[in-house]
């Protein structure tokens, strides 16, 4: 897309300091017009501006369009990911899918679930979903081939696929309840102990 800049990427003008209070104003914005049921496609420009309180420009100035914008705002719901210590690949895994589903924001419960179906019709919301998750899944990569690299994991390890196997699990209980009965406070560590069972070295 032509606008995934985020106001990270995007180089700073010298002028007046950015407000930051009319960023968090802006991306709260965006955010409460998601959780009231706003689509991506039918949210605009004006609208986040008119529930910010500041003019089309001020978000312009700031994002190079609605797809960074919204790049940004949903990063904030997740918050930070984890960062592993790098120790045992078992206790970074279990510290990464434990994070799996886990959001900083309570307004993430009416959105995530709402990006869905938009992520699976369009090619540009499927990119803007890559795009926000692509960091997590970085981090998960490198522990898993650190772990080939140091032997605590299979030679052959088909890092994609474990990295399927240790997120499904995860997503599933978090996002639809699959089975009430678990304990979601060892779940992390269930699922990545019978999943490291399939790709230690033999």
């Amino acid at each position: 897309m032509s606008d995934m800049t985020t106001t990270a990427d995007a180089p700073r003008s010298p002028g007046r300091p950015r407000s930051v209070r009319a960023d968090e104003a802006i991306v709260s914005a965006t955010l409460d017009l998601l959780a009231e049921g706003s689509t991506i496609e039918a949210l605009s420009i004006e609208a986040i501006a008119a529930r910010a309180g500041v003019g089309k420009a001020t978000i312009y100035r700031r994002w190079p369009g609605k797809d960074a914008l919204l790049l940004d705002a949903l990063r904030t719901l997740k918050g930070q990911p984890p960062e592993p210590t790098g120790h045992s690949v078992r206790d970074d895994l279990v510290l990464l899918v434990g994070a799996i589903g886990q959001n900083v924001d309570p307004r993430a419960a009416r959105i995530m679930p709402c990006l869905v179906p938009e992520v699976n019709r369009s090619p540009d919301h499927f990119q803007l979903y890559q795009n926000m998750i692509e960091p997590r899944r970085k981090l998960m990569r490198e522990v898993l081939q650190r772990g080939v690299r140091t032997g605590e994991l299979r030679a052959d390890l088909d890092i994609d696929v474990a990295m399927a196997m240790l997120t499904g699990p995860m997503l599933m209980q978090r996002m639809l309840r699959w089975h009430p009965e678990l304990d979601e406070r060892i779940l992390p560590e269930r699922v990545v102990d019978g999943v490291l069972d399939g790709l230690r070295p033999r």
